[in-house]
């Protein structure tokens, strides 16, 4: 999933091939992986650990006990159903100067809701989608009463179980 390295100097001399970046390239890549970090990302108490996929970075135990929402995270891990996840986005076409506020509802073609996006930068960002309709066309319908297409992806790096 890439790396962030943080120092004072001295930086690049510690991994061969490094190159230094901009953090709007560190966002970039990792909404392009799905990964999700912060509260932009993992809205507190709004963000359930299994469908932000933490599961799949070992984000989540389920040996240790004793943590907020630890019986529901267990008991759906147990069952296997999870029906929305955070999905990688891109969005397609003019997007509106203000961006597309995190909460937006992401429709399908027959307007359908498949669920909401989560935040995001330019024309990538995540979504918390029902995984029955990523596959179709899905939209988010804009301030300014126009439509902002958009696709979903599964990132290579999830369990081949999950996709």
């Amino acid at each position: 999933m890439g790396w962030r390295l943080l120092t004072q100097d001295e930086g690049l001399a510690l991994v061969p091939g490094g190159r230094l970046g901009d953090l709007r390239d560190y966002h970039r890549y990792r909404y392009q992986q799905g990964v999700p970090e912060g509260i932009h990302d993992l809205p507190p108490g709004v963000a359930l650990p299994l469908e932000s996929n933490l599961a799949f970075m070992n984000g989540v135990s389920f040996t240790k006990g004793c943590y907020v929402g630890q019986e529901l995270t267990a008991r759906t891990h147990h069952m296997g159903v999870i029906r929305k996840r955070l999905f990688p986005v891109r969005l397609l076409g003019p997007l509106p100067a203000c961006g597309i506020s995190p909460g937006a509802l992401v429709l399908t073609a027959s307007g359908q809701a498949a669920g909401k996006y989560r935040a995001g930068h330019g024309d990538l960002g995540l979504a918390l989608l029902r995984s029955e309709h990523i596959k179709g066309p899905l939209h988010i319908r804009t301030a300014e009463s126009g439509q902002v297409a958009l696709t979903a992806t599964v990132p290579d790096w999830w369990p081949t179980t999950t996709k």
